[in-house]
């Protein structure tokens, strides 16, 4: 099939790449000269594990190509895949401007029938905006042309987003449409032989859909935060308590592991965008409004133990942080743990000293000639010279470090670890001290 991708990000970029591994014939167009520059070059412009070597074999194969030009774009494809960015606007609701500006451009520029296929995550009506938006330009050209619109969002994972989309639990498709079904069928076949993963329903509820399962997934993360914050206050350790209610199949064990807070592209955004979708119909999602708030303090308590730690007395002291990017397995620093606490260290005068296996770029991207902000290029460089070491991201690597080594370098041989990659007797056995999430009155409490 000929198919079309807008947007070359993680979402756009990922799908067209899995479309064209599977035989379709793909187009990925952005408005960004340099980035599809790069990718025609064979450079990937974000950081994802396996992508790069099948972007590079479609592209190879003639099955994947990149263009700025929306008018070859918007002729090569039958099926119009809208994948570009909704960043959340002053409000915190989802902003369209991306999503529509690409609907009008396929109005302008089809000359036959198109499925315009909504994968951006958009709040519940985007269909009806998208669909008024191609119809508008169809009008103002005089054209009588049929299209259908598709809600089919996204449910990848960064860091695991090719195996989410090679292997996926579900395919959402939310039409009314008979023949847009049809070819979403064809379209998905390949990733459907073992059985069928296609869930269809109307367009508003596969664009709640994306919204609740990435609301409820926080949700879990912010339930967690909170039973570890009163764990440290009632001397239990939420690693067993996690263990317990974990063990519940109804609970099950994903996404209650406690830590500094969620972060990434989809996440804060998602939760604070239904939560705006809610208010402008009269509703008031108090649970919502709970878990963003839950989630944002979270992000601080590893700043709070560190200074209380420090009596508050920070001017001046090198804290070692490792992990920087909002989970493992990306380079993406968006809303992630790791800026609050280096915001929060240098605004008390306190330097950094940080490593990351993949979001150094990034961090240099973000905070250019930051003062107090010393990037490392391995994690024990980070070490020498600091007062103390915070860890932010759960990545590998970090898991079995030399702690003889730690407590040796350096000069309080103190740990934060905001992700409880470890356990305080192995520390203890190598002189450090070790306060982590929630793991009881033997660890470091704040208030």
């Amino acid at each position: 099939m000929k198919i079309t991708i807008f947007g070359t990000g993680y979402v756009g970029l990922v799908t067209g790449a899995c479309l064209a591994d599977v035989g379709h014939d793909v187009v990925c167009m952005d408005v960004d000269q340099a980035k599809i520059d790069k990718l025609i070059g064979g450079q990937i412009p974000i950081y994802e594990p396996g992508l790069e070597p099948i972007v590079k074999h479609n592209a190879e194969a003639g099955r994947l190509s990149f263009t700025t030009d929306t008018e070859a774009a918007v002729a090569h494809g039958e099926l119009q895949f809208i994948a570009v960015g909704t960043p959340p606007d002053e409000d915190g609701s989802a902003d369209l401007q991306y999503v529509l500006a690409v609907a009008r451009a396929i109005g302008q520029h089809m000359d036959g029938y198109k499925v315009v296929v909504d994968k951006s995550t958009v709040p519940v009506g985007t269909g009806d905006k998208v669909r008024d938006a191609v119809r508008a330009e169809l009008d103002r050209r005089g054209l009588e042309l049929d299209f259908d619109v598709v809600s089919n969002p996204e449910f990848l994972k960064e860091g695991a987003a090719i195996n989410d989309f090679m292997k996926p639990d579900r395919i959402v498709v939310g039409t009314d449409s008979d023949r847009a079904r049809e070819l979403l069928r064809e379209t998905y076949y390949p990733f459907n032989r073992n059985h069928d993963r296609m869930i269809f329903m109307d367009i508003r509820s596969a664009e709640l859909t994306k919204y609740a399962a990435n609301a409820m997934l926080a949700t879990k993360i912010s339930f967690m935060n909170e039973i570890a914050n009163l764990s440290e206050r009632l001397g239990a350790d939420v690693e067993a308590v996690r263990r317990g209610i974990g063990s519940d199949p109804r609970i099950g064990y994903h996404f209650i592991y406690p830590g500094c807070g969620y972060g990434g592209s989809c996440f804060p955004k998602d939760v604070q965008a239904l939560a705006r979708t809610a208010a402008g119909c009269d509703y008031e999602a108090r649970l919502l409004n709970a878990v963003e708030s839950v989630n944002l303090s979270q992000k601080y308590v590893l700043f709070d133990k560190v200074s209380h730690y420090f009596q508050g007395q920070l001017d001046g002291k090198v804290i070692a942080v490792w992990g920087l990017s909002f989970k493992p397995n990306t380079d993406d620093m968006r809303e992630a743990p790791s800026r609050a606490l280096m915001e929060a260290l240098w605004k008390a005068d306190a330097k950094v000293q940080a490593f990351d296996p993949e979001a150094m770029s990034e961090t240099q991207r973000i905070y250019g000639d930051q003062d107090g902000l010393t990037l490392c290029g391995t994690k024990e460089q980070a070490l020498k010279g600091a007062d103390a070491l915070v860890i932010c991201t759960e990545w590998k690597e970090f898991r079995s470090p030399d702690f003889a080594s730690i407590a040796a370098t350096l000069s309080e041989p103190v740990v934060f670890d905001g992700r409880n990659l470890y356990e305080a007797d192995m520390l203890s056995r190598h002189g450090l001290i070790y306060y982590a999430i929630g793991r009881g009155r033997n660890q470091f409490q704040v208030g």
